[in-house]
């Protein structure tokens, strides 16, 4: 697990082929709390689909597509229609910035209800998003085990997301890592995450 204070921005967390960064704690409780609940009250969350096997189902988890006006996002053979900017998510868009150097027009957010809800092995891959470009993930609420596993050695890294933590992720990491959120039931409470994105034009 990394604290406020033994996290080290220029150490990449993936041994090869791919760019992970963790900025730590950006946030601190005050704002970590505002933009929480916030997110819980403000967002148009709604149950995420996927087809598995060509079948439609749907998660425990909701999500949620902001971006710029006219993105639309395909992922799990589903397309996404995004929602306009709210001012906390500019807020939030403007921060991601400022810390990564990068540009984003759209975010992902997902809303894991607690432990017992999760993400499989999967790349954000898509052909819609820029290759290469940063990803900028934000955490709220609960901690969370993320772990990564290289797609042809199949060695992993795994790192706690704490609370208000930045994670960024570039460069070749999408082409070479998969990433997942294990599920576990130590964890009651909510997490949000966010991650914003660069669409093509």
């Amino acid at each position: 697990m990394m604290s406020l204070f033994d996290h080290d921005l220029t150490q990449n967390l993936l041994p090869f082929d791919g760019e992970v960064y963790y900025h730590g704690i950006v946030f601190n409780p005050q704002q970590a709390g505002f933009y929480y609940d916030c997110l819980l009250r403000t967002i148009e969350w709604k149950h995420d689909e996927a087809f598995i096997f060509g079948k439609l189902i749907q998660t425990k988890r909701k999500t949620a597509w902001y971006g710029d006006e006219g993105f639309s996002y395909t992922y799990s053979k589903i397309t996404r229609h995004a929602l306009p900017w709210t001012k906390e998510l500019m807020q939030l868009k403007q921060l991601a910035e400022i810390h990564t150097g990068a540009v984003y027009n759209s975010c992902l957010l997902n809303l894991y209800h607690n432990g017992d809800e999760g993400v499989s092995w999967h790349s954000d891959d898509e052909e819609t998003l820029e290759k290469h470009a940063s990803i900028a993930s934000f955490s709220f609420g609960a901690e969370r085990i993320f772990s990564f596993k290289h797609k042809r050695t199949k060695e992993t890294r795994s790192i706690l997301l704490e609370n208000g933590s930045l994670l960024v992720m570039k460069g070749s990491t999408q082409v070479n890592w998969l990433h997942s959120i294990p599920k576990t039931k130590k964890v009651k409470k909510p997490r949000v995450n966010l991650t914003f994105r660069m669409i093509v034009r």
